[in-house]
């Protein structure tokens, strides 16, 4: 065997390091706000939308989504909120990359409980279609 035989990346595998990296010890620590409007730093959001008011569902999401895929750990624990985000997992949980999805709900199993019953049935078989896609 050629031992300077270029090993392939598991890309996969580099964004759930880095999207584990950016966990919370625990959701207790996200402490973000419930109400109002949030405005992200550019090293969150570097261009577009950079405003997103919580109490309309579609701004919510987006600040969500874009936390989760683009937020330093520090951020995570400022923008975003425990009893929401465990509130929209049901939801944000089918708009987030599978990668973030996988680092959330293993590192927290509520969240992934707090989805519906229906997604929930065949859970390891469920699982396992996922990873697939």
């Amino acid at each position: 065997m050629d031992s300077g035989a270029v090993q392939p990346i598991d890309a996969g595998a580099v964004l759930r390091s880095r999207y584990r990296s950016r966990l919370p010890a625990r959701l207790d620590d996200l402490a973000g706000p419930t109400s109002g409007t949030v405005d992200l730093p550019l090293h969150v959001v570097w261009s577009g939308r950079r405003s997103f008011g919580l109490e309309h569902p579609k701004a919510r999401m987006g600040l969500y989504r874009t936390v989760l895929a683009e937020g330093q750990r520090e951020d995570v624990a400022r923008y975003l909120n425990k009893d929401l985000l465990t509130a929209e997992w049901p939801v944000l949980r089918r708009l987030i990359s599978r990668h973030i999805r996988e680092v959330w709900e293993e590192a927290f199993p509520e969240l992934a409980w707090s989805r519906p019953v229906r997604d929930r049935v065949g859970s390891r078989t469920s699982r396992a279609a996922e990873r697939k896609c």
